[in-house]
């Protein structure tokens, strides 16, 4: 039964602190859009690799760690984006993998080539699995439990609009497009429904100095059902080789499905990424919730990895900072 508390607890957490969380979280989502807009495929301009690991709320029994890797570049002379990413997300007793290959179509808005209005679908699967044996207790596993589906794989699709220029950025997104309907149809009630995610993003840079560049940013996140997440970011390039900078995350709880009394989660991050030359980024986030819950005493860790695949000779008409 403690088991079984434990993750239930955990469940509950999940509901309040991080919007049920059921698209992965990852605090440095700003250093690679692809994440949250498939869009943003082939913006830099040149095929990287890029790799996150999180551990949310650490020590805490049954909290997310998250693993994925992404890669994506430009075809067709910048006008075509490719990308793809593989995601592992464990929550408790649900272990969820997935994939999503990514084609977006880049139309260049000035002579340039400095703007772009860019428009990105995916498509892929989910599968959801579930451990049985992390919910046993004393007096065994519930029936209902036992027979019911523990491994199913559902396709799902995203899509995206995604708008630059050298200094600006904005984009709208929404995943889990078809996943809803066909947990519907298979009566999947073992399984937390995946609902349609929204996100906004919008951000720029501004230059305080020949060497120290700010860039602000915000991201919403609404999934119709809990609270409405939203980031707010702010960042320092120093010399072009490390950004340093934090996150606060807060949400809006007046929704009618939304219980008033339940405190307002938020959480804070600070953040830093260093270059450590042209062709690899490493990066760190130290996560702590702000809210009086269990999770506030566990602190979250999140590193990233880049690669960039310089191609000789190639020059890009101005540097990608988003």
């Amino acid at each position: 039964m403690k088991k079984v508390f434990s993750i239930l607890c955990f469940l509950i957490l999940c509901g309040t602190v991080v919007s049920a969380q059921q698209d992965a979280q990852f605090s440095q989502y700003m250093f690679n859009g692809l994440y949250v807009n498939p869009a943003y495929a082939g913006y830099r301009e040149e095929w990287n690799i890029n790799a996150f690991y999180r551990n949310q709320w650490t020590n805490y029994p049954g909290a997310p760690k998250t693993f994925s890797v992404a890669v994506d570049g430009s075809a067709n002379e910048g006008r075509v984006g490719l990308g793809l990413i593989v995601m592992n997300d464990q929550i408790g007793a649900s272990n969820n993998t997935s994939a999503y290959a990514t084609y977006s179509y880049r139309i260049p808005m000035n002579e340039e080539g400095t703007s772009r209005l860019s428009f990105g679908l995916s498509g892929g699967f989910i599968q959801q699995r579930m451990d049985i044996n992390a919910l046993e207790t004393s007096s065994g596993i519930d029936p209902v439990i036992l027979n019911g589906n523990r491994n199913s794989t559902i396709p799902d699709a995203r899509f995206g609009i995604y708008y630059n220029t050298a200094r600006f950025y904005t984009g709208i997104s929404a995943t889990n497009l078809l996943t809803h309907t066909f947990q519907e149809n298979k009566a999947l009630k073992e399984y937390l429904p995946m609902k349609p995610h929204l996100y906004f993003t919008i951000g720029g840079l501004l230059p305080l100095s020949e060497s120290i560049t700010l860039k602000p940013s915000m991201l919403i996140k609404e999934d119709r059902a809990g609270p409405t997440s939203i980031d707010l970011n702010a960042f320092f390039l120093v010399n072009e080789k490390i950004w340093l900078g934090g996150s606060y995350r807060t949400t809006v709880l007046h929704k009618s499905n939304i219980n008033e009394g339940l405190k307002k989660p938020a959480a804070v991050a600070i953040m830093a990424e260093y270059f450590v030359n042209e062709k690899i980024r490493i990066g760190y986030a130290y996560d702590q919730t702000l809210n009086s819950t269990a999770a506030s005493s566990y602190p979250t860790h999140e590193i990233s990895l880049s690669y960039f695949f310089k191609r000789p000779k190639a020059r890009m008409l101005s540097p990608r900072y988003f």
